[in-house]
């Protein structure tokens, strides 16, 4: 149970709620699969938040369909288990009617791209402040094991049974594109690096994309362990920090340069480049946010994992109010029953 503190604050005595991870924990039994890499991300999302310094009765989390979407069950906040695809939707919605609170979206590779495609592009374009967790297995799990939109060409599954011929979504670059102002990404066997993204996230204003290679040990066992085991990571991925050269290997041996708009590996140890000579990392930058997206898929390249963008832009629903507030000044609160009445009415017989 959470401790309640006293303190006073210019004479009035306020109570100030601390919370530990256990308070964010709810009573409902957790149904993933032994092993699904879905319980770490629910660990580092619950060690997070009682950072945050939001009362539970502010928290909101809202999930769309899959084995992602049962998050709201196991967070002890407020939550909706909505439709298929369409929690940004309903959460830009509630951001809209209550911007006092912090609003969550847990969704999947297949709820989040395929049928809640259009919804996402679209609250990454208004920059409504919410924050989108998407788990990303490279699979549909909880139908049993079809090819989603994230899944690699050549996929042999239940709907593709001698490969799948799609060319996979880069969810990074898909947000970039989309205009998003916070773009990440994580790795569910590594709970620093994700708590740091989380909260990242969630102190940013506008909407926060964070994508996280997630383990689905029963369909797609195994899709990132070249990424997040400890004998190939160093040399698989390169760690994002503002400010900071992109180095990377089990040595700090390689590092990341660029050729023209091109990254490329280069070696620190043959005496031919060093590390004046690799690019450093610029959140604030959109371009390179692109170019390093695009490393996703070229297996030459370390795959990128960190925030690729964190920039400002005008949110919706604060430009939304501004509209309402302006109309209000010019020409008054108004009235519904009047604006029902205005105009041609007739009474039906």
């Amino acid at each position: 149970m959470s401790t309640l503190v006293n303190t006073v604050v210019n004479a009035s005595t306020v109570a100030e709620i601390k919370y530990t991870a256990k308070d964010f924990s709810s009573d409902q039994d957790v149904r993933w699969c032994p092993g699904c890499g879905d319980y770490s991300v629910l660990a580092q999302v619950q060690r997070v938040m009682p950072d945050l310094n939001i009362p539970r009765e502010k928290i909101v989390f809202i999930s769309g369909i899959g084995c992602s979407s049962r998050f709201p069950y196991y967070m002890n906040t407020y939550g909706f288990h909505s439709i298929h695809g369409r929690a940004p939707a309903i959460a830009s919605g509630l951001k809209i009617a209550r911007p006092d609170l912090s609003v969550w979206v847990a969704t999947g590779d297949g709820d989040g791209l395929s049928i809640g495609g259009n919804h996402m592009i679209h609250v990454l374009r208004r920059n409504v402040d919410i924050n989108i967790l998407m788990f990303n297995n490279q699979i549909y799990g909880l139908t049993k094991g079809q090819y989603s939109p994230t899944s690699e060409m050549g996929k042999i599954t239940k709907t593709s049974p001698v490969g799948s011929v799609d060319m996979p979504f880069n969810p990074a670059s898909l947000a970039l594109g989309s205009g998003g102002t916070f773009v990440a990404r994580s790795l569910d066997r590594d709970p620093k690096h994700m708590q740091s993204i989380i909260k990242r996230a969630a102190e940013h204003k506008g909407t926060s994309f964070v994508e996280i290679y997630q383990n689905c040990n029963v369909f797609n066992d195994g899709a990132f362990f070249s990424f997040t085991e400890k004998e190939t990571k160093p040399d698989t991925v390169v760690f994002l920090e503002h400010g900071k050269p992109l180095v990377f290997g089990k040595d700090n041996d390689k590092g990341i340069k660029l050729d023209g708009f091109s990254p490329v590996v280069v070696s620190l140890t043959d005496g031919s480049h060093s590390a004046n000579d690799l690019l450093v990392h610029n959140e604030k930058d959109s371009t390179l946010a692109f170019i390093l997206a695009n490393m996703t898929y070229n297996p030459e390249l370390p795959r990128p994992v960190g925030i690729f963008l964190a920039s400002d832009r005008p949110r919706y629903e604060v430009e939304m109010e501004k509209q309402i507030d302006s109309a209000i000044s010019k020409r008054g609160k108004g009235s519904l029953e009047k604006l029902l009445n205005s105009g041609d009415t007739w009474v039906i017989q």
